[in-house]
Order: C-alpha cells, then structure tokens, then sequence
C-alpha cells in the first residue's frame, strides 16, 4: 500500500481557559483535592487563538487531512464552523472513562484518542500551538509500509544528564520531562531500549491500532495507573511511549529533526521570532509558557495574524 492512498485524520487538543464555566470546574476541583492552583499556570490554558491559526495553516498546507477532531472539555470555539464535515468536536466525556473526569492533564487525554469515533487508522496529533509552514505530503508522516515517521530531538546523553541533576544536584525534574522520561523508561524495561531523543513537540503521526495495543495491552496496568490523575503527576507518562514502542518494534521509522524542520518557539523570545525567519522550518510550534506575559499573548497574536491572514472554511 503507498502512503499517499492511506486516509489520514488530524486531531487537535483545544481548550478556552478564559471560560468561566471551565474556570469554575477547575477551581472547585484544585479545592478538592488540596492542590494550589498556581501549581499549573495558566499560560497552559490559555486561548490566543492559536486553533484559528492552525487550522488556517491545515487548509493552506495540507488540504488531504481527511477529518479533523477537535478533543474539549464541553466547549467550541465560538468562530468555528461545526458544520463543515471536515470537523469533528470530541468531549472528553466520549472518550475518557469516569474516573478520569474532569481533566485537566493532556498526558491522560493523550492515551485515549484512539478510542474517538471513526478515527482513521492513519492519524495526526496536534495541538493548537503547533503549525504547518510549508506544503506537506502524506509521505511526509507514513512511510509506503504503513508505519509512521517518528521525529525527535536528538539528546544523546538524556539519561546521564537526567541522574546528574536528581542525584547529584538534587534538583527536581518538570511534571513534562519526568513524564517524558517514565515512557522511556517503560520501554527500556519491556523492550531493553532507552530511547535518549525527545518529542520535537510539533505535528506527530500514529497508527490506531498500536495505539490502542499500547494502552490496553503491553503497558495498560501503567496507563491504568495514572487514568484518576486529573492534573499533571508524577507517575504520568507521556504518549512518547507510542512512538517509543513503535520504534522498538521496528514499526515506526526514527527521524531526528534539525531546526530547519521542526521548531519550539517560545513566544516571550523575540530571538525565537528570529529564528523563525532564519531557518523556516516545515512545522514550528509557538508555545506560551508560565515566563510569558499578556503583551507577549498580543504580539503572538497580532503575529499569527499577519502570517496566517486568510480565513478558512473552518470558520463562520
């Protein structure tokens, strides 16, 4: 089977953190459970707009994506046009079980995207803050064998540099990097395989079906495990384990991505801006963080806006 007959679906996380009503869930569970809120800053949440963006940059770049899901937490982006077939909102409550929700921790939701409807075999994942920057192929994401390209950040000396500083600097590691570093280390165990190189943090491509083998089978008392942590934990893994897995089983193709492909832009740097410019990369994701403030929320936006100027079908 050539990779450019397979159908191939995108799937988004999305959430409008400046909802009340989601404000409200979250507050009153933080409460619940003891936690201070500043424990997951806001700029996590945050709603720039970004899914607009996005979603403008699909149509222009990759106009194949056969269906576009949109997984949220009871809510729609109010520019969104619901009725283009294309589009596909997911609550979490369709795919998550019970003891999961409310959700307010992307490592959980992550692990059950396998399980939306209809989802095809073939699938992309992405966040809102991840964009398409040039024209890509399907070719791009499978391989003619069927298995996907699976891109990292090549860190050679992950796991020594991981102990140097929690064992002898004794500095605590990030909820993201340790969750991270549990899907490595999972895999090394099962498989005898440490995987050093890490998520590029961009446009991934999956197969359903390894997916949900993953989860429901060769690693699901782990996944179980961690189904009841409703904000980011310590015991997280991230969904790095598929490609991980993949990658182990020799059904995925390694693929270390340089900054002329996939680049992190952290919307507080102006450098990153610049760096933009200089390497124009095929995927770049512009990434608010707990260091960025409202003015730089205002520049991201006024950015994303000159770039991406043209609507597209997916709004009203």
């Amino acid at each position: 089977m050539k990779s450019d007959s397979f159908s191939i679906d995108l799937v988004y996380l999305w959430v409008d953190g400046n909802d009340p009503k989601w404000l409200k869930k979250r507050s009153l569970l933080f409460k619940e459970i003891g936690r201070n809120i500043s424990t997951n800053f806001n700029g996590r949440y945050a709603n720039n707009d970004e899914l607009k963006f996005s979603l403008r940059s699909v149509e222009r770049y990759a106009p194949w994506i056969r269906k576009i899901f949109i997984v949220t937490d009871d809510q729609t982006p109010e520019w969104l046009d619901i009725n283009n077939p294309k589009i596909k909102i997911i609550d979490h409550k369709e795919i998550l079980p019970d003891e999961s929700l409310p959700c307010f921790n992307a490592s959980v939701i992550e692990h059950f995207l396998h399980k939306i409807p209809n989802l095809s075999e073939y699938f992309l994942f992405s966040n809102d803050d991840t964009f398409f920057n040039k024209t890509v192929i399907p070719t791009n994401f499978f391989t003619n064998d069927g298995f996907p390209i699976i891109r990292l950040n090549r860190k050679p000396f992950r796991r020594l540099r991981w102990f140097f500083r929690e064992k002898i600097l004794r500095k605590p590691h990030k909820l993201y990097s340790k969750a991270v570093f549990n899907a490595a280390e999972l895999v090394n165990h099962k498989f005898g395989i440490f995987y050093n190189g890490l998520p590029h943090h961009n446009i991934d491509s999956y197969l359903k079906s390894d997916c949900a083998r993953v989860a429901e089978q060769i690693f699901k008392n782990e996944i179980d495990s961690m189904k009841i942590n409703h904000i980011r934990s310590v015991n997280d893994t991230h969904r790095a384990i598929y490609s991980y897995v993949a990658l182990a089983e020799n059904r995925g193709h390694l693929r270390y991505v340089s900054s002329k492909e996939s680049l992190h832009v952290h919307i507080q740097k102006d450098r990153h801006y610049e760096k933009l410019i200089k390497f124009n990369p095929t995927f770049f994701c512009m990434n608010d963080t707990e260091y960025a403030n409202d003015n730089d929320r205002i520049k991201l936006k006024i950015w994303l806006n000159d770039r991406f100027s043209e609507k597209s079908e997916f709004e009203k």
